[in-house]
C-alpha cells in the first residue's frame, strides 16, 4: 500500500510540474503577455530549472528548447524514482525509460491541452469575466481554430471543444500504446 500511495504522489507531482513547464512552452508560443496571472504563476513555479538550461541550451526557431529539456528530464527522473519505488532494475531500464521519458511529455501536453480547454469551458459558463479568461482564451484560440473552421455550430453551440477532447483522448491512446511497446522491449 506504501509503494501505491508514493507512486501515485510521484505522478500527481511530477505530472502538474511537467505540465507547468510545457504551459510555459504554449505560452511562448502563442505570446501570452507575460504580466498575467498564469504567467506570473508558471514562471515562478519552473524558473529554477528553465532558466539554469537557458544557459546551456538557446532558444532556436521561435522554441524555448530549454523548457522542453526541463520537461523531458522531469519525465526522466519520474520513471527513475517510479523504478525505485518498484524495485525495477534501473540500469537495465534506462535505455527504455529515456524513449519512454518522451511519450509522457507528449502524454502531459495533450493533457495540458485538455484541461486548459476544460478549463476554458467551464470558465465561459459559469465565470466568463474571470481575470483569466483572456489568458485561456489566448491559449485555446489556436488549438480550436483550425477545429472550428471544419466542425460547424450547432444551434450556436461550439463543439470544437468536444471534438478536440476526442482527438485527443485518441492520441493518448497511441501514446500508451507506443509506451506498452517500448516497455514490453525492455
Amino acid at each position: 500500500m506504501f509503494s501505491e500511495i508514493a507512486l501515485f504522489l510521484l505522478d500527481t507531482v511530477f505530472t502538474l510540474f511537467g505540465m507547468a513547464l510545457l504551459l510555459r512552452v504554449w505560452m511562448q508560443l502563442t505570446r501570452l503577455p507575460t504580466r498575467n496571472p498564469v504567467s506570473q504563476g508558471v514562471f515562478q513555479i519552473t524558473d529554477w530549472l528553465v532558466r539554469p538550461l537557458r544557459r546551456i541550451i538557446p532558444g532556436v526557431g521561435g522554441i524555448d528548447w530549454a523548457t522542453i529539456l526541463a520537461a523531458w528530464l522531469t519525465a526522466v527522473v519520474f520513471l527513475a524514482l517510479v523504478a525505485l519505488t518498484s524495485g525495477i532494475d534501473l540500469l537495465g531500464f534506462v535505455p527504455a525509460m529515456l524513449l519512454t521519458a518522451v511519450l509522457y511529455v507528449l502524454k502531459w501536453a495533450i493533457s495540458l491541452v485538455m484541461w486548459v480547454t476544460l478549463l476554458m469551458a467551464i470558465l465561459s459558463w459559469v465565470n466568463p469575466h474571470s481575470p483569466i479568461t483572456p489568458a485561456i482564451d489566448h491559449l485555446t484560440a489556436p488549438v480550436l481554430r483550425p477545429i472550428q473552421r471544419v466542425v460547424p455550430r450547432l444551434g450556436g453551440f461550439d463543439i470544437s471543444p468536444l471534438v478536440l477532447f476526442v482527438i485527443a483522448q485518441i492520441l493518448l491512446m497511441v501514446i500508451a500504446r507506443l509506451g506498452a511497446g517500448i516497455i514490453g522491449l525492455h
